[in-house]
């Protein structure tokens, strides 16, 4: 394919600040059909955005045979049961994440990927900020050369923040109601903890997919141990990724930027990358390298291309892997792990309350 005709489930917050000016902005993407349940909403964001094709729902878009691939962003709890559908359909789908609710439900998806030979990429877009690549390369270089010695502790930081950042994208809003979604969870957590179980799994699925990536540690990876407050969300996890310590910490700070950042420590230095607000366009994370040893040296590479935002970054990488027949870098398989280890953590946190 030349070109990805594209068909878009939902028309909410990130669809119209985030996802769909990501995906129109592309040359090689056309995205010519939207469904969206909220029949007014639908048809004004149809008519400002000049989309061809409004759809009541995705079941009725999926059996448009004129769509290439699907993208969705909708309630945490359905938009992996759309994904599916969109699979089994034969559409290559893009979805937000967190990929899954469960690992029942990140199992189907897999499946229904492997049924119809279709492409899952679920929307980790830490993983495409240019400073986050750049770190990256980074690692594997001293993990080669073994100038910095062997990985000794990587750290997570994640307290959150101002995600927004003034990010002046028109949003179109109707009167009508937001459509409710059923809370669905694993099968064995009590229906008490749900709140919490999605709130912590949706804003620090993030968080472990980008040091499971730094390390490439893909499936190898545990947990150690759990040390959460009662809210299920502020504390720590200890976790063992391909051999090396990991540690999360997760909290909420009312700070006017974004308190997030990732170190991962050689024996004799580190290399340490600041997360931008999430919503701040055009500005990678930034990356600091301290060698240590004789030479006590620190520097800050810039991250190329200096001026980009991850979320179009990804959204770009769907669309280019789908015309070039190239893997995706956040692929559903490689994120099952994620779901699986945001089970065991809440396992653990439930043995101890």
């Amino acid at each position: 394919m030349s070109r990805i005709r594209l068909g878009y489930v939902g028309c909410g917050f990130m669809a119209q600040k985030v996802h769909l000016p990501n995906f129109r902005s592309i040359p090689e993407c056309d995205v010519i059909a939207l469904a969206e349940v909220r029949a007014d909403l639908g048809k004004q964001v149809q008519s400002q955005l000049g989309i061809p094709k409004l759809y009541s729902d995705h079941q009725a878009m999926l059996a448009d045979p004129e769509i290439d691939a699907v993208a969705v962003s909708a309630a945490f709890s359905v938009q992996g049961e759309i994904a599916r559908d969109a699979l089994l359909a034969g559409k290559d789908v893009f979805m937000e994440k967190p990929m899954a609710v469960s690992l029942a439900q990140a199992d189907a998806l897999i499946d229904a990927a492997r049924q119809s030979g279709k492409g899952l990429m679920v929307g980790y877009m830490k993983r495409y900020d240019a400073g986050n690549e750049l770190v990256k390369a980074q690692v594997e270089q001293f993990r080669r050369s073994g100038e910095l010695g062997a990985v000794t502790y990587v750290r997570n930081h994640g307290f959150c923040g101002d995600w927004i950042a003034g990010l002046d994208t028109p949003q179109i809003k109707s009167e009508e109601a937001i459509p409710t979604a059923p809370t669905v969870t694993p099968d064995w957590l009590p229906p008490a903890f749900a709140g919490q179980y999605l709130g912590y799994l949706q804003q620090y699925t993030h968080n472990l997919n980008l040091m499971r990536w730094f390390l490439d540690a893909g499936d190898n990876v545990s947990v150690r141990s759990v040390d959460l407050d009662d809210d299920g969300y502020t504390g720590i996890v200890v976790l063992d990724m391909a051999g090396v310590r990991a540690v999360l910490e997760s909290g909420r700070v009312s700070h006017f930027r974004w308190d997030e950042h990732t170190q991962i420590y050689f024996r004799h230095g580190w290399i340490k990358t600041w997360a931008p607000p999430l919503l701040l366009k055009q500005v990678p994370a930034e990356v600091e390298i301290y060698r240590a040893g004789d030479e006590q040296i620190f520097s800050r590479p810039i991250a190329q291309p200096a001026w980009s935002w991850s979320y179009k970054r990804e959204a770009e990488h769907f669309i280019h892997s789908l015309i070039n027949g190239t893997p995706f870098r956040s692929s559903g398989e490689d994120t099952r792990t994620d779901v699986r280890i945001f089970e065991e953590i809440f396992r653990i946190y439930l043995q101890q309350i």
